[in-house]
């Protein structure tokens, strides 16, 4: 079966389906959460919009609580899953293009979710089509697995999996070709800085939104007594050496400061400019008290490097790669003090217990305590399993390309199968924008991407012709 050809042949009805489930601003929103719509009325929205679509193919189609749902073809006891999800993170800021409207320009579709997750997810549904056309005989079910809250904590699968059918085998397409057989450790860590006091001058400071995303914007108000002078000048000379963008405003006793970063994932954050460092790394030289006890702590801990060398949490193995840390929320509240929400991806063989006993005692003195908020535990698949050796087929036979095994700090919903790896969808080569401004997905990409996953559905689950000579 010539599955690229047939992919090509659904080019355009991709990219109009791509573009409609763009269209739906699905970002969590718990303000106007239901029973029904547990993640907010987006995040549903475009779980019933893709379930709908399974319907209108003539597949079996099943919601789960309103958190997840999956749409299934093919017969037989063993289960195939291939795992999406269509919540996506905020916007933010810088688009040049409207992040909800799915705009195609010069080869590419622009939207947030483009290629995290829904231009995969649009992939993966139209190989199970490509597959139910084509007529192929199947010894498994194949089922795609959509959930909700994936940018959030995965309480869409811990949902789903309460009630639903664990798939011996399967795949997530959203991260990287060739294979990722890794997955680090993500556990959220909380930095909380002790009462005090002595408040100091910075009566608020504030970055980011989530603990998976590097923060692109912070905010501060301080106080400036007159002993400190030139602090507009010292402010736009510090914008002109770090190259970051950002605005200060008197306001008669106090002062207003905005700084811009960049967003990146979480996974690799020196991808990004961390804005609440760098704001931190500026008001430190002028600050006192409790307020002083934050920007240093902020500046010591994540200002040189994201590794965790500083708080004692680095640690590299030959599977995985290093540990990282991302201080995705920053807070300081006055006299309540600071908080710095962290996102740690850590190795497959990292020691935790014995890393974290060592963060604790170089914290002693710091005026900061160390919470464990959650941790999911790495995720590995052997190299030599059969569902990669299959996949690795799969990968060279479409592209020509060694089928090179990676790790990486993102989670994905491999992580929640019994067997499971992450497969796809952004080639080799190609730029990770995913969680950026102007995220993009490359529509020969998302071709090449739906024929691979037929191939890999029909390898793993069709039936394989029998050598009547043996």
């Amino acid at each position: 079966m010539d599955w690229k050809q047939n992919a090509e042949h659904i080019e355009q009805q991709m990219i109009s389906d791509l573009k409609s489930l763009i269209s739906i601003k699905s970002v969590l929103d718990e303000s106007a959460s239901t029973e029904n719509a547990p993640f907010g009325p987006g995040p549903k929205q475009a779980l019933d919009w893709l379930l709908d679509r399974g319907r209108e193919a003539g597949m079996s189609v099943k919601e789960v609580g309103g958190a997840a749902g999956h749409i299934e073809i093919g017969e037989g006891d063993g289960l195939l899953g291939i795992l999406c999800h269509v919540d996506v993170v905020p916007a933010g800021d810088g688009w040049e293009t409207p992040p909800f409207e799915g705009h195609e320009r010069n080869g590419r579709l622009y939207g947030r979710g483009a290629i995290d997750d829904k231009g995969p997810t649009i992939a993966a549904f139209h190989a199970m089509k490509m597959i139910k056309e084509s007529g192929i005989a199947l010894n498994k079910r194949i089922r795609l697995i959509v959930g909700t809250d994936e940018e959030s904590g995965f309480r869409c699968m811990k949902r789903y999996f309460e009630t639903e059918e664990m798939p011996g085998i399967g795949f997530a397409p959203d991260a990287d070709f060739p294979i990722i057989h890794a997955e680090k450790g993500i556990a959220d860590l909380v930095f909380s800085q002790l009462p005090g006091k002595d408040a100091g001058l910075l009566h608020s400071f504030r970055s980011g939104d989530r603990t998976n995303m590097v923060p692109d914007v912070a905010r501060a108000e301080i106080s400036v007594p007159e002993t400190i002078s030139g602090l507009e000048d010292a402010f736009r000379s510090f914008l002109e050496e770090t190259g970051a963008s950002g605005e200060i405003i008197n306001h008669g006793e106090s002062w207003v400061i905005i700084l811009n970063g960049k967003a990146a994932h979480a996974m690799e954050p020196e991808d990004g400019v961390n804005a609440g460092v760098l704001l931190a790394r500026f008001l430190d030289p002028y600050m006192e008290g409790a307020s002083a006890r934050f920007t240093s702590f902020v500046t010591q801990a994540f200002g040189d490097a994201s590794r965790g060398h500083a708080l004692g949490l680095d640690f590299s193995d030959e599977i995985s790669g290093e540990t990282t840390l991302n201080a995705g929320i920053l807070t300081y509240n006055g006299s309540k003090g600071g908080e710095v929400s962290v996102s740690m991806r850590y190795s497959v063989t990292f020691p935790k217990e014995e890393k974290l006993a060592a963060c604790r005692e170089a914290l002693e003195g710091s005026g900061f305590t160390l919470d464990i908020v959650s941790d999911s535990p790495p995720h590995h698949v052997d190299a030599g399993d059969p569902l990669i050796r299959t996949l690795s087929e799969v990968y060279e036979r479409q592209t020509g390309e060694k089928a090179e095994l990676l790790a990486i700090g993102g989670g994905t919903y491999a992580r929640t199968l019994e067997k499971g790896v992450a497969f796809g969808m952004l080639f080799p080569g190609r730029p990770d924008v995913a969680h950026q401004a102007d995220e993009y997905v490359d529509i020969e990409d998302l071709v090449k991407a739906a024929a691979i996953y037929a191939d890999a559905i029909a390898s793993l689950a069709g039936e394989q012709p029998t050598d009547n000579n043996n």
